[in-house]
């Protein structure tokens, strides 16, 4: 752990890094014998609200069975291995072509379809279309003035002709930060115009975020880390291990962090994904 946090203080300092370090430490010490231990367990977690008051969540986990496995140090159960496989395989087949937004792939109109993915990643279902000039909220609003500065969606998009998929996704994701689009929407925007073949985009990283950022979070009690650069380099060798594209991540980690049931782990999981999280 640095001397000085993510957040610029001394780590030893700071709330919420420090808590963090805690974590890893108690992550480190030999489990307690099953006996010890109810059949399923609940951990509560903490956060500041932005009134100044404190919300709690309880985040419901599996009992430790003894499963342990370095590509995923924050697992303890099999059953939340299992999720998580399950988790994975969804992610995965969601980023096949057309994409999870099948429309964007067969509308023939570039910027007709490139507004469309924007309006799907930002929750409109039912928007106006690119060539009507309106907006249905301010983010869409902040979103056409940045399109307006390249001379098209298309233009923006694409950037320099001699850029990489990844770079270009880099660079892109970078220049949507705009008011109302969290990472989460920025990434499913770009993965789904990448899937759907209407631009040569790839994730090279998640770009991890801090804050209440569901796939950020899971992150972190994953991959027992506070550090984004070790993060990613640690989502990177999962998704290596595992098969699948790295960008399924994103909604991997978010659907496994999230308590209860979710139809997206009702199907089958392929061979390449139970073998490197151990499973049979």
């Amino acid at each position: 752990m640095p001397l000085f946090c993510r957040h610029n203080r001394l780590t030893v300092n700071c709330p919420i890094c420090s808590r963090e370090l805690d974590a890893e430490l108690r992550a480190t010490l030999p489990s307690r014998p099953a006996g010890t231990r109810r059949s399923s367990t609940t951990r509560s977690t903490t956060r500041a609200s932005g009134r100044g008051g404190v919300v709690t969540r309880k985040l419901a986990r599996a009992a430790d069975d003894g499963y342990r496995n370095p590509l995923v140090p924050g697992l303890r159960a099999t059953a939340d291995a299992e999720r998580l496989a399950a988790a994975l395989a969804a992610a995965a087949a969601r980023l096949e072509p057309p994409g999870p937004y099948p429309e964007v792939a067969t509308e023939p109109d570039i910027e007709e379809a490139t507004w469309l993915a924007f309006l799907r990643a930002a929750g409109v279902e039912d928007g106006p279309a690119w060539s009507s000039g309106e907006n249905p909220s301010e983010t869409a609003r902040a979103y056409r003035a940045w399109a307006d500065r390249a001379g098209s969606q298309r233009a923006a998009f694409e950037g320099e002709p001699a850029w990489t998929p990844e770079r270009r996704f880099s660079r892109v994701f970078e220049r949507l930060a705009l008011p109302g689009f969290p990472r989460a929407a920025r990434f499913d925007l770009l993965t789904a115009l990448g899937a759907a073949g209407r631009y040569k985009l790839e994730a090279g990283v998640l770009w991890l975020a801090a804050g209440e950022d569901a796939t950020t979070e899971a992150a972190k009690r994953l991959l027992v880390s506070g550090d984004k650069l070790l993060l990613e380099r640690r989502a990177r060798e999962l998704a290596e291990a595992t098969g699948v594209p790295l960008a399924s991540l994103d909604r991997a980690l978010a659907v496994w962090g999230t308590p209860g049931e979710h139809a997206d782990l009702a199907g089958d999981v392929p061979p390449p994904i139970r073998a490197a999280l151990s499973l049979r």
